[in-house]
């Protein structure tokens, strides 16, 4: 069994913090694990929990859209989120339940070693890229950490609910596109 497959073992047992109590699936990651670029999410819907796939449901076609026009694919990329198991009603997770989930996208990234990182939302941009970021102000920018570039986009629900934001987030998916073909030698 390799690293990977150790990894997303003990995940699916993990018990570290009270959002085990009401999941059907623990929502690992998607993807290949040889990618250079990874999407990171907030956390599982209904649909996701219900699957144990990230991004399956309406938000999860759309992000498929987005991936598509950039011509890429859940093939080419590796999908995860900040916590592994659904919160209640969709709310954003908790501190404490981000703390508990961590670990776990760490030792993801740790084993995946990806070039650019793309926040799916300001609570994956909170995270990753500055606790107090703006994503209406700053979505499609890049901040490179540690050789490690990151950006953030408007998640893809928050698009579905607001249609407008779309422009922008198709100028920010071409920055995206160009920066990759920069970036990575694989991934095209």
């Amino acid at each position: 069994m390799g690293e990977w497959e150790r990894l997303r073992e003990r995940c699916l047992a993990c018990r570290d913090c009270a959002l085990c109590e009401a999941r059907h699936n623990v929502v690992f990651g998607v993807g290949s694990t040889q990618a250079e670029v990874l999407f990171v999410g907030e956390g599982p819907g209904e649909n996701e929990d219900l699957q144990g796939e990230p991004f399956v449901g309406r938000a999860g076609k759309f992000l498929d859209d987005m991936l598509a026009m950039i011509d890429l694919d859940r093939s080419r990329v590796y999908i995860a989120n900040i916590v592994k198991c659904r919160p209640p009603q969709n709310r954003d997770p908790l501190n404490t339940e981000q703390e508990a989930c961590l670990p776990w996208l760490r030792e993801q990234i740790r084993l995946l070693q990806p070039k650019i990182v793309v926040c799916l939302g300001r609570i994956s941009a909170m995270v990753f890229i500055r606790p107090d970021f703006k994503i209406s102000r700053e979505h499609g920018q890049f901040v490179t950490k540690d050789g490690v570039d990151y950006m953030a986009l408007y998640h893809p629900a928050a698009l579905l609910r607001d249609p407008r934001r779309r422009p922008e987030t198709f100028e920010d998916l071409k920055a995206l596109q160009r920066r990759i073909r920069e970036r990575c030698t694989h991934t095209y």
